[in-house]
């Protein structure tokens, strides 16, 4: 006897033990449940089941047995019959690359959500699902804002993955959100380490810059970081140059900097978490050992690498000890830090502002720009412009529920 295939959609008011009396009928045909799915919005239930039934009398059966209940419980059954046909194909698409697209915004309108999937469409990807991250959205907050983050799991060939970027870049400018496109492997859900840039990173300040203008050389230290911007001298040159305009300067101006500097927003916060998770967690800088170790005592991080100045006799002689932390330097130490914890290099996540973070953030198997400049944002693969460093978490696709037990812990 030949089987049926039905779709069987129910939605209505959501009410405890609903589900429990529905599925009792498919046990007592013996019903063969091949798909099912269910989300609550507002507590209104919507259920998506695909099953086989044995034969065309126990799908009549079947159905009635669910409309009987349904009107019990005043909820809604609509059926559908799939073709054998129509079953195998969906069953053959399973194989398609999956990709998961990140949306973060003060408030998602239905501009952002209109802009992001027709994109999606526009790029020949179809969406399986939409999850909410964060937690609901309260009518009014203290700045009249909440910051909603929403993940969408997408299906299809992605053909330029640069174009889709590019698409989304522009939108995400237009009407003000964050975005990130990752391809849905199981590295994506098994991150294992976080390297954090430091300087306008990690924290709201340029440790250098600080420096100098204790020193009173501020102005003198900008000019030479200015030339290296334009390209007419390179990163190891241009920290040299400075580093010497701080001779003389006494160690205590160190400290009395690390004690100042105050973390970017969402900082202390992510790093919880991620500790509270397992995550190993890494300082790779172009900036100061000194300042790196500083933050390292105080927020628990696993790895600090940076420049060492040397200090003679409680005075800075201008030199630099060691080889200078430039931007291959970086992506490499992120590569030997993976190697020394057993971690692959798809597991690693690099979160930089800068030019020299670039070479680290393709590195690593997720690049985030955090409030970075035009040209970083651009090459980057992920970018966090609008919020704090702890948005970075809907990236690995923690909701606010998971981050809460963290934080709670």
């Amino acid at each position: 006897m030949a089987s049926e295939i039905v779709l069987l959609n129910i939605s209505g008011a959501d009410q405890p033990g609903l589900m429990a009396m529905l599925t009792s009928s498919l046990a007592q045909y013996q019903v063969r449940v091949l798909d099912i799915g269910q989300a609550v919005i507002h507590d209104e239930l919507n259920v998506g089941m695909l099953v086989q039934i044995a034969g065309r009398d126990a799908t009549d059966a079947v159905i009635r047995e669910l409309q009987s209940r349904a009107a019990l419980l005043g909820v809604t059954l609509r059926t559908t019959p799939i073709s054998a046909g129509d079953y195998t194909e969906w069953v053959g698409s399973q194989g398609k690359p999956r990709y998961i697209v990140t949306l973060l915004a003060a408030g998602i309108t239905g501009a952002q959500l209109a802009a992001v999937t027709g994109l999606i469409h526009g790029h020949g990807l179809n969406i399986d699902s939409i999850r909410r991250l964060s937690g609901r959205i309260p009518l009014t907050s203290a700045d009249g804002h909440a910051r909603t983050s929403i993940e969408m799991s997408l299906r299809g060939h992605l053909a330029d993955p640069k174009a889709l970027k590019a698409d989304l870049l522009a939108a995400a400018d237009r009407l003000v959100f964050d975005f990130s496109v990752q391809e849905d492997s199981v590295y994506r859900r098994n991150r294992r380490l976080v390297a954090f840039d430091m300087d306008s990173t990690l924290i709201n300040a340029e440790i250098i810059d600080e420096l100098a203008r204790l020193h009173g050389v501020g102005e003198r230290v900008a000019g030479i970081t200015d030339q290296a911007m334009r390209g007419e001298i390179g990163f190891q040159e241009s920290f040299r140059r400075r580093a010497r305009l701080l001779a003389g300067l006494r160690e205590s101006a160190l400290e009395q900097v690390a004690r100042s500097v105050a973390l970017n927003e969402g900082a202390h916060r992510l790093i919880q978490v991620l500790k509270h998770f397992g995550y190993k967690t890494a300082i790779i800088s172009g900036g100061f050992q000194y300042v790196g170790e500083h933050l390292q005592r105080e927020l628990g991080i696993d790895y600090v690498f940076a420049n060492r100045l040397v200090i003679r006799d409680g005075v800075m002689t201008g030199e630099v000890d060691g080889a200078i932390v430039d931007a291959d330097r970086k992506a490499e130490l992120l590569q030997e830090i993976a190697a020394r914890e057993g971690i692959a290099r798809q597991q690693t996540i690099a979160i930089g502002d800068g030019a020299n973070d670039l070479p680290m953030l393709s590195t690593a198997g997720l690049g985030v720009a955090y409030h970075a400049k035009p040209v970083v944002k651009e090459t980057a693969s992920h970018a966090i412009s609008n919020f704090g460093l702890d948005s970075v978490l809907y990236l690995l696709g923690f909701s606010d529920r998971d981050i809460e037990t963290a934080l709670t812990a």
